[in-house]
């Protein structure tokens, strides 16, 4: 949006004036990818004179308002639901989510949304990260969008792969993959110490996959990464789809890759768990080993506390 000014009733977009409201009185400042309601003078000719009053408020779209204890919403066309803040791509998988899995709703504080993209299987996204359903991702990213989320993740992180085509096709911050997160962490570090990364499938991991997420150079060289393709139920689980989950036997052999890791590399300074199967593990991986264990629900609560910042109360 800029620093383009609006005022209401005359340049307001997409929804003209509202019925009760004097314009005269109201005008709004787009601030980053959302509004910020300040009263004006009558006299504004034009052009949004904005002063500070915090007792005024806008959604991103401007399908809602609050002035003076005046509530005002306009629905928004074809949208079912609303106050949802993160839109989570899904794989075309049969994997049981847990709670605690980026795929389980219970998981979240707050309410998000699910899309599964079309021709998005295992193969397609973990194996070969296959350019040909790039354009599914954009359709899915642009759904979820339509529906009003504020920003768009995914449930693989292999998925990284698309983040750039979905990032430039939507409105709304999109982060794909929780590998975004190693120029982060590894900058945490001291540069004696590596980042231990837990992926799905470690075999295909390639540039195809860091490359979009700017792992490179240097920075590839301060991770050790592990794949779990060899762990028995977690291949049959998350690589095989047999549709069924031990959880104490996924939990420990999970919790045996990220100490052997340890023991074959005691540089690592911290864990990073790339599948978004892997965070109702992340507990038991930190009780085991003592390190900072990242995960993609620690990523997505992140983002989420951007676009949806609580007001802080208490005495000073």
């Amino acid at each position: 949006m800029g620093k383009t000014e609006y005022l209401l009733g005359a340049s307001w977009p997409r929804c003209g004036p509202i019925k009760g409201v004097d314009a005269s009185v109201l005008a709004s400042k787009s601030v980053g990818n959302g509004f910020e309601w300040h009263q004006s003078g009558s006299e504004m000719k034009g052009k949004a004179m904005a002063i500070n009053s915090p007792a005024t408020s806008v959604s991103k779209d401007n399908s809602a308002a609050t002035w003076a204890g005046v509530r005002v919403s306009r629905a928004r066309q074809d949208q079912l639901g609303y106050g949802i803040s993160i839109g989570i791509l899904m794989l075309d998988c049969h994997i049981p989510f847990v709670p605690g899995d980026v795929g389980n709703a219970s998981t979240y504080d707050f309410p998000v949304l699910f899309q599964r993209v079309q021709g998005a299987t295992g193969d397609a996204v973990i194996t070969r990260q296959d350019s040909a359903i790039t354009p599914y991702f954009v359709e899915a990213a642009r759904l979820l969008e339509a529906q009003g989320v504020r920003a768009i993740t995914g449930d693989c992180a292999y998925m990284g792969a698309y983040q750039a085509a979905v990032a430039e096709a939507v409105e709304v911050p999109v982060f794909l993959s929780s590998l975004m997160q190693v120029p982060l962490v590894v900058s945490m570090l001291g540069r004696h110490q590596k980042l231990a990364v837990l992926v799905a499938n470690g075999s295909t991991v390639s540039d195809r996959l860091l490359v979009p997420v700017g792992i490179t150079g240097a920075l590839r060289d301060r991770l050790v990464i592990r794949g779990l393709e060899d762990k028995e139920h977690f291949r049959s689980v998350i690589l095989d789809e047999s549709g069924e989950l031990d959880f104490s036997r996924m939990e420990t052999e999970v919790v045996e890759s990220a100490t052997q890791v340890l023991k074959d590399e005691p540089s690592v300074g911290a864990f990073l768990l790339e599948c978004s199967d892997l965070p109702p593990y992340s507990h038991a991986i930190h009780r085991a080993t003592g390190l900072p264990v990242f995960d993609w629900i620690g990523f997505i609560n992140y983002v989420h506390h951007a676009l949806v910042p609580h007001p802080y109360q208490g005495f000073f």
